[in-house]
Order: C-alpha cells, then sequence, then structure tokens
C-alpha cells in the first residue's frame, strides 16, 4: 500500500504513470516511465539502470545496477503530460546511496546544515533563450523582430513570446511554483521567470523540473527552448543567480543584521559565509560554470548591450551586479552559476565554501562598490581583487588545487567531474571552427 498522501496525489490528478527521475553529473534529467502500480516498488527498491550509460556516474558495463529510489514527498503531476507524475530519486548501488549522484551529495551537505539547526534558503532566477531553426536548419529568434540593440525589458518582446511564457508558467503554477513576475532579458529572445525561493533541496527539485517543462512546452510550440549560456557572442549569456540566506528553526535569516555599519544588512555569519565563497571562487567556478561555453559568458569586457551582466572579477558589493556576490540588502546573491549548471553540485558546493568561511571566521576585506566592468586590467589587480577562470581548464585547474571540495564533497565525484569536464576541454581544443577555416585557409 502507498502511504495515503501519495494515493491521494494520484487519484486527485489521473497519474496513470511516474517518471522515476534523477539527473546525470552534467544536471540532465534521466527517466524511466513507471505505471504507478510500480510506484511502491520505485519507492523500496529503485528503478534500475545501467549505471555506465549515465555520465558521470562512475561505473563500468560489469558493474551492478545502478537503481533510482523515489522520495515519495517529491511526487507531483507533470501538467504539461496529462496522466504523469514525477518523482525524484535518489541513485543506490548494492543498497547504498551512490556517492557519484548529485543529489545525494547534496543531500549530505544539508545535514551537514540541519546539524546545526540551519537551513539554506536559494531562490534561482533561471535565464534561457527562445530560437527556432530557419530553411538550412540554423537557430534563429523565435521572434524576428526581437533584435533591439537593448531589448531588456522591451514590450514587444515579450508580448510576442507571450504563448510560450503563459504556458509554461500556467503549467508551473498548479505544482507549487509561486511565479511572480516574468520579463525580457538583455539578449534578443532571452527570458526569465522568477518564482519564490524554498530550502535549497527543493529549490535544486524545482530547477530541474523547470527546464524539463521548459524544453518540452517549447518543442510543442515548434521552439527551443535552450539554457546554453553564452549562445550570441555580442549579447549578455544565460545566467542563473542564486540568492542565498540561511534560515534558522524558528524560520529567523540569520544573514540579516540590521545594525550592519555597512548599511547591507548582514550579519557576521553572512560576512563569513560570503568570504567562503570569495576564497573559493576559482575553485567554484568549475561547477558554476561547467562547460566550454561558459567562458564566453564569464569574459572581461562588454556586451552590444553595454555589459555582459556576468561576474569577472572575483568581489562583493552592495547591490552591485559587476561583482561576483551582490549583497541585496540582508542576503546574499551569488552571481556566477549559469544556466547550464548542475543545481545540486553547485548548492553543494555553496554550502561546503560557505561553512568552511564561518568555520574559520574568514574576512571578505573591503566592498567593492564601484563598476567593475569600467576599470582596466591594471586597476582591478591595483584593488587586490582576482579574476575568475576565463577557460574550463583554469576552472578544472582551480577546483584540483582546492582540497576543500574532495575532502567534503567526496574525492569520487569530485575527480569524475574533473575528468569529464577535461574530456571536454580536450574535445573543444580539437575542434576545427567556421572562424579557424575562414581565417587561416588561404592566411599563409
Amino acid at each position: 500500500m502507498l502511504p495515503s498522501e501519495t494515493q491521494k496525489i494520484i487519484d486527485q490528478h489521473g497519474i496513470k504513470y511516474v517518471l522515476a527521475q534523477f539527473v546525470d553529473i552534467h544536471g540532465a534529467a534521466k527517466t524511466k516511465s513507471v505505471p504507478v502500480s510500480g510506484l511502491k516498488a520505485v519507492a523500496e527498491e529503485g528503478a534500475g539502470f545501467a549505471g555506465f550509460a549515465i555520465w558521470g556516474m562512475g561505473m563500468e558495463p560489469h558493474g551492478p545496477d545502478f537503481m533510482a529510489r523515489g522520495d515519495l514527498s517529491t511526487l507531483m503531476p507533470v501538467p504539461w503530460q496529462p496522466g504523469y507524475g514525477r518523482v525524484v530519486c535518489v541513485g543506490h548501488v548494492n543498497g547504498q546511496p551512490h556517492p557519484y549522484d548529485t543529489r545525494y551529495v547534496l543531500q549530505q551537505q544539508v545535514q551537514r546544515l540541519t546539524d546545526r539547526g540551519w537551513t539554506l534558503n536559494t531562490g534561482l532566477e533561471p535565464e534561457f533563450s527562445l530560437f527556432r531553426r530557419d530553411a538550412e536548419g540554423k537557430l534563429v529568434p523565435v521572434d524576428a523582430s526581437d533584435k533591439l540593440e537593448k531589448p531588456c525589458y522591451d514590450y514587444k518582446g515579450l508580448s510576442r513570446s507571450r504563448a510560450f511564457l503563459e504556458k509554461l508558467t500556467e503549467a508551473l503554477q498548479p505544482v507549487g511554483f509561486d511565479i511572480y513576475q516574468i520579463d525580457h532579458e538583455d539578449a534578443c529572445g532571452q527570458f526569465e521567470i522568477n518564482y519564490t525561493y524554498s530550502d535549497a533541496m527543493e529549490s535544486a527539485d524545482r530547477f530541474t523540473f523547470f527546464r524539463m517543462a521548459a524544453g518540452e512546452i517549447a518543442n510543442d510550440l515548434g521552439m527551443i527552448c535552450s539554457f546554453m549560456p553564452k549562445p550570441d557572442p555580442r549579447r549578455a549569456g544565460n545566467g542563473m543567480h542564486f540568492h542565498l540566506s540561511i534560515g534558522s528553526a524558528s524560520s529567523k535569516n540569520l544573514f540579516h543584521d540590521a545594525s550592519d555599519p555597512s548599511g547591507m544588512g548582514l550579519s557576521k555569519l553572512a560576512y563569513h559565509f560570503l568570504a567562503g565563497l570569495l576564497a573559493h571562487g576559482p575553485a567554484l567556478c568549475a561547477f558554476a560554470a561547467p562547460t566550454v561555453n561558459s567562458y564566453k559568458r564569464l569574459v572581461v569586457g562588454r556586451s552590444l548591450s553595454g555589459a555582459t551582466w556576468a561576474p569577472a572579477f572575483i568581489a562583493y558589493g552592495d547591490n552591485n551586479r559587476s561583482a561576483m556576490l551582490r549583497i541585496p540588502y540582508g542576503r546574499i546573491e551569488f552571481r556566477l552559476p549559469d544556466a547550464g549548471c548542475n543545481p545540486y553540485l553547485v548548492t553543494a558546493a555553496i554550502i561546503a565554501a560557505g561553512l568552511d568561511g564561518i568555520d574559520r571566521q574568514l574576512d571578505p576585506g573591503r566592498a567593492c562598490n564601484e563598476n567593475l566592468y569600467k576599470l582596466s586590467l591594471e586597476e582591478i589587480a591595483a584593488r587586490g581583487i582576482d579574476t575568475l577562470p576565463q577557460s574550463l581548464k583554469e576552472a578544472c585547474d582551480a577546483l584540483e588545487a582546492d582540497p576543500l571540495f574532495r575532502e567534503v564533497l567526496g574525492a569520487e565525484i569530485v575527480d569524475e567531474f574533473i575528468k569529464l569536464k577535461r574530456m571536454e576541454w580536450v574535445e573543444y581544443s580539437r575542434h576545427v571552427s567556421d572562424w579557424e577555416i575562414e581565417r587561416y585557409t588561404e592566411f599563409f
């Protein structure tokens, strides 16, 4: 027998099949469709997968099965797929949680907070681009008229893509997404949908569901919804800013202190936490910006509209959107992650770095409250501010050189991540691009 609350959800929404869902090391959703009669077995034993067929599970063809064990408390309908539900799973191998499963990695870090009586609340801001393919198969913006130099908040751009935006919003609202605003972002065909924060694990689960919904709803409309970090080299990229605060058992925001002499409303705990993020910024970059393409977003320079809106420098400041960490009074906004990240890995790494800052009582130094985009590299260096890695290789080097994450997140998952990302970098480095063909074919 299933728990009564689970059965109620099944009956209420007419669920006939359940997607047993987890993510690979890249954060891409993986599923098996399970008739609802098999849901109890998924919860108790798990849905079986060949682990070697999944990115980043550290398994071989002759190894045991990867069993995705469902958490029934996460069961929800899939509104764009009537008759289906989704249950979030954690991978088990030989009856034990699998150390390569990134949701399990996050569970362990959340437990470290729980042991202190704390909850990390995160508000995620996913940005995405809407494309279609033209007659030649090339990606072009869905709305051909969306081509302003500064398109941010443009009414026409928002209005002409409303069919997709409304359908996505109305699919997410019935399953607990408190969506409070939708806007056109700073690149042509780029949008953001904002919804209310939740605890770190629920936020990661929700973002995975968000990407699943956006991709399928766009496909139904003949579109492509892309979370690629930098689809247009001349425009702002797709970020996914994390708003961070730690709550106590009584739901008090422990990052807030109205007596903060800086006027940013931060407590000593918050300053130590953000100091940990700064101290481990280069290594965090590998998790937060995990693709070759990510580093087309994290550039030193400007975009066509005037700013990339992405951080290139390891600094924090009062409402400073040119810094890695912005302080929107009483909480921290981590601006480094992009929309192509694995939310479980990024959140786990944030907790690890932040707690290291708290435990060692690190000092973040002075806030930087000026436009870093306008400063030269020499001026940046004179202020003692470091630059973030400018390639995936540099980020992997930084992660490999920082012992914290292997010690805290687990050597298995960090080593596997580095191995796969170095392979990605090598493949990219060997690729011969159109730019090279055009430049060098008759250059000599």
